[in-house]
């Protein structure tokens, strides 16, 4: 398999193209600015505590930066599913805490949204809805 930068060419690539998008500027925003994006999320790091950001910065920038470089590199139907997916798995893992957690606010809503509206992006691609 070669390291590429296919294009999009069909709709459903585009959609996928765009979430896998989407998912770098998240992972950028986690590396680069890690103290607002904590903020974004409504987190705060522990003073005395830098290993939080580290946090930021390793697990959830490397994985955005990671999955979402090798769709675009690749273009491959079966890493836009692993896109998607961990973008369902996201949702879904705020949804449980919306529902059981009584964190039913404003914030967690539209993050739902955004998780859910991304999830679909790939996922339409991955398994051939759009084509």
């Amino acid at each position: 398999m070669n390291i590429a930068f296919p294009w999009p060419v069909t709709d459903g690539e585009w959609l996928a193209f765009l979430a896998a998008t989407i998912t770098i500027l998240f992972g950028l925003a986690f590396l680069i600015a890690p103290y607002a994006s904590f903020r974004l999320l409504r987190l705060q790091p522990a003073p005395g505590h830098p290993a939080a950001i580290a946090e930021g910065r390793s697990r959830a920038a490397g994985f955005y930066l990671g999955v979402g470089l090798c769709c675009l590199l690749t273009g491959q139907f079966w890493i836009y599913l692993a896109l998607g997916f961990s973008w369902a798995f996201a949702a879904f893992g705020r949804l449980v805490a919306i529902l059981s957690d009584k964190a039913s606010t404003l914030a967690n809503w539209l993050w739902l949204a955004l998780e859910t509206f991304l999830a679909c992006l790939a996922l339409v691609y991955a398994l051939g809805l759009v084509p």
